[in-house]
C-alpha cells in the first residue's frame, strides 16, 4: 500500500532532499542579495513589499538565535 501524500514515484528521501536543498538555496539568495546591495547593483527597495517583509523576518530570526547562542558574552574578561 503507497502512502497517498506522496507523489506517485517520488520517495520520502528524494523529498526530503529537496527540501533540505530548498532551505540551503534560500540562505544563497539571502547572500547574493546582500552582496547586490554592498555593490550598488539593486537596492533594498528594488525587492517586492512581499520579498522584503521576508527577507527583513528572516534577518530577525537569524539574529535572534545567533544572540541566544552567543553564550558567553565578554569571554576575555574571564580570569
Amino acid at each position: 500500500m503507497s502512502d497517498e501524500s506522496e507523489p506517485e514515484g517520488v520517495l520520502p528521501d528524494t523529498r526530503a532532499d529537496l527540501a533540505r536543498m530548498d532551505v540551503e538555496f534560500i540562505r544563497v539568495l539571502e547572500d547574493l542579495i546582500d552582496v547586490l546591495v554592498a555593490k550598488g547593483v539593486i537596492n533594498l527597495t528594488d525587492l517586492p513589499p512581499q520579498a522584503l517583509d521576508k527577507l527583513s523576518q528572516r534577518r530577525h530570526v537569524r539574529r535572534r538565535l545567533r544572540d541566544a547562542l552567543d553564550l558567553i558574552e565578554g569571554e576575555d574578561d574571564v580570569i
